[in-house]
C-alpha cells in the first residue's frame, strides 16, 4: 500500500469510527437495544463511502474489501451502549463528534477521487458525498431533525468548501497529503465556527407574490 493510499484508508476508517460513535449516541438518545445501537452506528459509519463507492464504481465497497471496519464500528456501538449514561449533554458530544468525523470523511472522499483521476467536479462531490450521506441517513431513522438540512447550520456548506479548499491546494502546487489536511481543517474550522459562533449562509425568505 503506497503512502497516499494508507493515508485515504486510514482517513476512511477514523470517519467511520467516529461516525459510528455518532450513530450509537442517536440510539441512546432514542433509547434503543443494543442490536439497535449496533445497527445505527455501522449504517452510519459507512453510509457515505458506499453511496461514493457505487457513484464512483469502486470494486468493491471499501467496507466489503475491509469488514474489519464494520467490526470495530460495531465494538464502537457497545463501548457507547454501556457508557452513554455517563454523559452529560449526549447531544452535545453528537454535534461536535459530527463535526469532527465530517472534517475526516472530506478529505477522504476527495483523496479516493483524486486517486481515481477524476476531475475537480467530480472530486468535490464525492467529498460532499463521504461527509454528508452518512449523518442524513442516521438523523432520518433516528428521527431527528437532519444536522445537513437544518437551519442556520454551515453543514453541506463546510463539507463544499473543504472541498473546494483541497483543489485549491493542489492548484498551489502543495502535495496530495497537505491538501487533504488543508481540506480536513477546513471543513473543521467552517463547522466548528456555525455551531460556535453562528456562522451561516442568508436563508430563503418567502415574499408576498406579486399582483
Amino acid at each position: 500500500m503506497s503512502g497516499i493510499s494508507g493515508l485515504i484508508w486510514g482517513l476512511d476508517y477514523l470517519s467511520a469510527l467516529v461516525f459510528a460513535i455518532t450513530g450509537a449516541l442517536v440510539a441512546s438518545r432514542r433509547q434503543l437495544d443494543l442490536t439497535g445501537f449496533i445497527f445505527m452506528a455501522t449504517l452510519t459509519a459507512v453510509g457515505g463511502g458506499t453511496l461514493r463507492d457505487l457513484v464512483l464504481g469502486r470494486d468493491p465497497v471499501f467496507w466489503v474489501a475491509r469488514p474489519g471496519l464494520v467490526v470495530a464500528a460495531a465494538a464502537a456501538a457497545c463501548a457507547v451502549f454501556w457508557t452513554a449514561h455517563r454523559l452529560e449533554s449526549r447531544y452535545n458530544w453528537l454535534l461536535w463528534l459530527d463535526g469532527l468525523a465530517l472534517a475526516v470523511a472530506v478529505p477522504a472522499g476527495v483523496g479516493v477521487a483524486m486517486a481515481g483521476g477524476y476531475g475537480p467536479v467530480i472530486v468535490v462531490i464525492a467529498g460532499v458525498i463521504t461527509g454528508c450521506f452518512g449523518g442524513l441517513v442516521r438523523d432520518v431513522v433516528g428521527n431527528e431533525v437532519p444536522l445537513v438540512l437544518k437551519q442556520g447550520e454551515l453543514y453541506l456548506t463546510a463539507a463544499f468548501g473543504g472541498a473546494l479548499v483541497a483543489l485549491a491546494a493542489l492548484w498551489l502546487g502543495l502535495p496530495r497529503p497537505a491538501a487533504l489536511v488543508a481540506c480536513g481543517g477546513a471543513t473543521f474550522l467552517l463547522r466548528a465556527g456555525s455551531m460556535l459562533w453562528g456562522w451561516a449562509l442568508p436563508v430563503y425568505r418567502g415574499r408576498p407574490p406579486r399582483s
